[in-house]
């Protein structure tokens, strides 16, 4: 009987054993079978770039104050008009900084309470506004309660864009009359460009005088084979006459 149950005892020990052993082999298989990957991080390196009328960095507003039109970007325009909206009276709220306007950039409000919804459009001259930025603007001035809408810009409109602004009572400035209405301000005073004049060199004609020998100067004739010579002004009293 004992040696009975001694042989059950050493049964489940060895079984116990064999567990073991395999449960290891199992997880060495597992761990061996992970693949390490690593992830290499490019890093990116930030450029300086040429002057962009799309970007929506903003210089300090005393350089602004002295920076031509044509070397200002969008933000910067914007900028520019909400100094000049607040030295006219008008309560100026900043709504399109970063780009996502939804069609209106400034909300100004007069003294008797109007608001109105300004769009900035800072544009090459050749790049004129376009019928949809009218569009948006009209249907953009309700989102925020302005009953009057305006836009501006440094260049112009299409004549689609004109006739829809006049439908729909949008006032608008073009370039000439933004770079008026600045310098009648009197706090935009951009540096002027130097404009490079050509020297023109001047020539002069040295003009030769013949005296004859009766001491009269001599001028020029033709004779009749319409060939040049010299002859004395005092002809006919001096009939000296000297070749070319």
């Amino acid at each position: 009987m004992t040696s009975f149950i001694g042989f059950i005892v050493a049964i489940i020990v060895l079984s116990v054993l064999s567990g073991v052993v395999q449960g290891n082999k199992k997880k060495r298989k597992r761990s061996t079978g992970k693949r390490h990957t690593t992830v290499k991080k490019s890093n990116t390196q930030i450029t300086s770039t040429t002057f962009n009328r799309s970007s929506i960095t903003c210089r300090a507003d005393d350089v602004l104050l002295k920076t031509p039109l044509d070397q200002i970007n969008g933000a910067e325009f914007e900028r520019l008009l909400s100094l000049y909206f607040r030295d006219q009276g008008y309560i100026v709220k900043e709504v399109g900084i970063g780009g996502k306007d939804g069609g209106v950039d400034l909300v100004i409000v007069d003294k008797r309470g109007e608001k109105t919804a300004v769009q900035a459009k800072c544009y090459a001259d050749h790049n004129k506004v376009q019928v949809m930025t009218i569009r948006e603007l009209v249907g953009a001035k309700r989102n925020h309660d302005c009953i009057l809408s305006l836009l501006v810009t440094t260049s112009d409109l299409t004549a689609d864009a004109k006739r829809e602004a006049e439908q729909f009572k949008v006032d608008y400035w073009h370039g000439g009359l933004v770079e008026n209405k600045l310098r009648a301000w009197g706090k935009w005073q951009p540096a002027k460009t130097k404009v490079k004049q050509r020297k023109v060199a001047s020539t002069t004609v040295k003009t030769v005088t013949v005296i004859c020998g009766c001491g009269a100067p001599m001028v020029e004739r033709k004779n009749k084979d319409g060939k040049a010579f010299w002859g004395c002004s005092d002809y006919p009293s001096c009939r000296k006459t000297k070749a070319m």
